[in-house]
């Protein structure tokens, strides 16, 4: 099937679809402010009075970062690059396991509001610092892709002014993570993964009767190359293979479910460490459902379009657009569908916008404020709300940034790659690594920073080659478009142009290029940990880390049962007994005001 040269508009009830979903997000917002009132402390208002089950939560967790970035990157980058992707499934089942058995236990025996609060327990307060910066550098950039990429869909289906869909996006999320906090954060998720699974579906089902059926599909795609699911090269510099994908994709995600904020915060709200745990296995299956959703919208966006590519045609300016150039060609004739699709977009980026920005209000708050005031619990909880409005304004500004930097999959997960390795190294270094020492923990992580943002910003100035990158063929030998239906779809070509213009010659590459900047971006990752876990090392060592009395409640232990299913199996009763309230003395060289219930002396540990 050639692209239809009668691809319409949002029809009125496209709009009364994706209004009802940003509506109702709101309301959910309202209802906890309004359920919450009596309850006005920044950790319930953060944390969720550490309340939640595992359903809601593993709802959550599955929606945080299964944005409009993957809606609309993930079957662009199956359209262009094939089904490979699929491999990620793998990666995915290893975080999981590894996030379970390894981190989520120290974390929640800790009983810490922010990740970077256990850096000051390990370390020292500036080792805390110094991490929840850089997290917020990266959420800050993170957030701006995800609310730019279904501002540019939203765009090109309705014709809305991209700056204003930007800032409708960011000013609902903000809304409802100011008034309802982390639970409004959570129960809006919940609600739009359901939304996010309804519009794939509904672009599945009907792109399978157009194309006649499920055979059809995997037919064209298998002779068009793009059922290429295991490709071993051992080469680095390749963008997917087999290799890239497990182990850089295993590091890439375990720096985001392992310690970054957005994720922690969720699993450590649940009411007990085996319900906690139990929200990260129910989460996999969610990963794997709109993984599978994505790739098969990929394989379908192939067969429709196989003979007429709509992005080499020119009839859309980036191949972030072609989901919603599909959805309007195929289903049309559907009113309301359209907007259940666009709907699932905006509900992939409310959900990773509000869990953004609730995040960094939590660090914010916990480790740069609250440490070195004296507010009570009523102000951090109005300080709390005020700083999620901050970032939230900050994070529509920031969108900006995201025209730039070319395909919204690649450029996310980029992020996380060079600010989360590096990040997951210190933390790495803070668990596995007694004799580690703050200086060795400082030095580890600014030069794995370093080494990372060397290799990922080389990346965007000069992009791997088409060697590397090894993009699939596309045909537009079945077009038929005429000339008098150029519409809106070449409307945001200047902006998203504006990256290929800045991109230098070919000819004027330097011989790095081709070899150091061209290194898979999920490998940016595992360079950014091993750098900072090394270097860690070597400075500690150097510098007397093996004389140091570190409190081995901080370090994970037997205590913390790796690996031993036999914890999943205890009753909740025994879970609730293994969570530790902390009181950390001047004395004792910390000053850590995180923990302030029940307090518990360390001499007793010791």
């Amino acid at each position: 099937m050639a692209a239809s040269t009668d691809i319409g508009l949002f029809s009125p009830w496209d709009y009364v679809v994706f209004a009802a979903v940003l509506i109702i997000s709101a309301v959910i917002g309202v209802y906890y402010a309004f359920a919450g009132r009596g309850k006005t402390t920044s950790q319930e208002f953060l944390t969720g009075g550490r309340s939640m089950t595992a359903l809601p939560v593993a709802l959550s967790l599955t929606a945080s970062f299964m944005s409009a970035v993957t809606i609309l990157g993930t079957p662009a980058d199956v359209y262009r690059f094939g089904a490979m992707y699929s491999i990620f499934a793998i990666s995915y089942a290893l975080v999981v396991i590894i996030c379970a058995e390894i981190f989520l236990p120290v974390f929640y025996r800790l009983n810490i509001t922010s990740t970077y609060e256990y850096l000051e327990l390990r370390f020292n307060r500036y080792v805390r610092i110094l991490g929840t910066l850089i997290f917020i550098i990266e959420m800050i950039l993170y957030t701006g892709i995800v609310i730019y990429a279904p501002a540019l869909a939203l765009n090109q289906v309705s014709g809305f002014n991209l700056w204003g869909a930007m800032i409708a996006t960011g000013l609902v999320c903000t809304f409802y993570c100011s008034l309802g906090g982390l639970k409004a954060v959570i129960w809006t998720d919940a609600f739009q993964i359901v939304i996010m699974v309804a519009g794939f579906i509904a672009v599945i089902i009907r792109g399978v009767v157009v194309q006649g059926g499920i055979q059809t599909i995997i037919n064209d795609s298998y002779h068009g190359g793009r059922l290429n699911f295991w490709d071993f090269d051992p080469n680095p510099l390749r963008r997917h293979t087999f290799w890239t994908i497990v182990i850089g994709g295993t590091f890439l995600w375990t720096g985001i479910y392992g310690v970054n904020q957005s994720q922690v915060q969720r699993y450590i709200a649940c009411k007990t460490r085996f319900q906690a745990k139990l929200s990260l296995y129910l989460n996999l299956i969610g990963l794997w459902l709109i993984l599978a959703c994505a790739v098969l919208s990929g394989l379908i966006l192939y067969s429709v379009y196989k003979d007429c590519d709509p992005w080499t045609s020119k009839r859309v300016s980036a191949p972030d657009q072609l989901m919603p150039y599909l959805v309007l060609d195929i289903l049309r004739n559907y009113p309301g569908v359209p907007g259940l699709f666009v709907a699932c977009a905006y509900s992939g980026t409310l959900s990773t916008v509000s869990s953004s920005i609730n995040a960094l209000a939590a660090v914010t708050v916990e480790d740069l404020i609250k440490p070195y005031t004296n507010f009570s619990e009523k102000k951090l909880s109005w300080l709390s709300k005020g700083m999620s409005a901050f970032y939230g304004i900050l994070c529509i500004a920031m969108s900006a940034v995201a025209s730039f930097m070319g395909s919204v999959i690649q450029a996310a997960l980029s992020i996380f790659a060079m600010v989360g390795g590096p990040l997951l190294g210190l933390f790495s270094l803070g668990l596995f690594v007694p004799f580690c020492n703050p200086l060795g923990a400082i030095v580890g992580l600014l030069v794995g920073f370093t080494i990372s943002l060397w290799a990922g910003i080389g990346a965007q100035i000069y992009p791997p080659l088409p060697d590397s990158s090894r993009p699939l063929s596309l045909s537009t030998l079945g077009c038929n478009f005429n000339s008098t239906n150029e519409t809106h779809w070449t409307s945001t070509t200047e902006m998203t142009m504006l990256s290929t213009i800045m991109q230098p010659e070919i000819s004027m590459r330097p011989e790095l290029a081709d070899y150091w900047y061209s290194l898979s971006y999920l490998y940016s990752s595992i360079l950014g940990t091993i750098v900072t876990v090394v270097v860690g090392i070597i400075v500690s060592l150097v510098s007397g880390g093996l004389k140091q009395n570190i409190n081995r409640d901080f370090i994970f232990g037997r205590q913390d049962c790796s690996f031993d299913m036999f914890c999943c199996l205890k009753s909740d009763k025994d879970d609730k007994t293994e969570v530790l309230d902390w009181k950390l003395h001047p004395e004792n060289g910390h000053d850590n005001p995180a923990f302030t219930q029940d307090d518990f002396n360390l001499s007793q540990l010791k």
